[in-house]
């Protein structure tokens, strides 16, 4: 059976740090509570998720930290934070269920991506474990060997 793949174009910003600094053991798709001038600034991509993370307060998600800037024509009757805590909705059960694994030592939720999903905003959220200093070095070298192969192949083609 073949997984679908996201489709790219509706993506909206990548946390490219969460992937370099955690690992991933499961993934949640999330909505997101915003407002209207906060969608249309997401259109036009001004948005930074890298310094953002996930916290739970009395049984409810939020993202802390998601700068989304304000576009220059944005409403005169509101005063947009661009870095106000946005609720994220996802069922109850899901969230005492990360609630007891956040609680295990090391584990923490990070945002990894935003994207459209049928005209709404979603975030998936992964429940991650730090990388220590070693894991980063080969996280590294996989890297750089796979770029070496990809040139390798690359030239190897002409």
């Amino acid at each position: 059976m073949a997984t679908k793949k996201q489709d790219t174009s509706s993506r909206i910003a990548d946390n490219k740090k969460a992937a370099y600094n955690y690992f991933f053991e499961e993934r949640f798709e999330a909505g997101l509570v915003l407002e209207g001038w906060e969608v249309k600034s997401l259109r036009e991509g001004k948005v930074q998720l890298t310094d953002g993370y996930v916290v739970i307060r009395d049984g409810e998600m939020f993202i802390v930290g998601l700068q989304i800037n304000p576009l220059r024509s944005a409403s005169t009757h509101t005063t947009p934070d661009s870095v106000r805590t946005k609720k994220l909705l996802l069922h109850k059960e899901q969230i005492r269920r990360l609630t007891g694994k956040i609680e295990q030592k090391g584990y923490t939720l990070v945002p990894i991506n935003l994207h459209w999903k049928a005209g709404k905003v979603k975030c998936e959220v992964a429940l991650a474990k730090g990388k220590a200093e070693h894991d980063k070095r080969d996280t590294i070298k996989d890297r750089e060997g796979k770029r070496e192969v990809e040139r390798a192949m690359k030239t190897h083609n002409r």
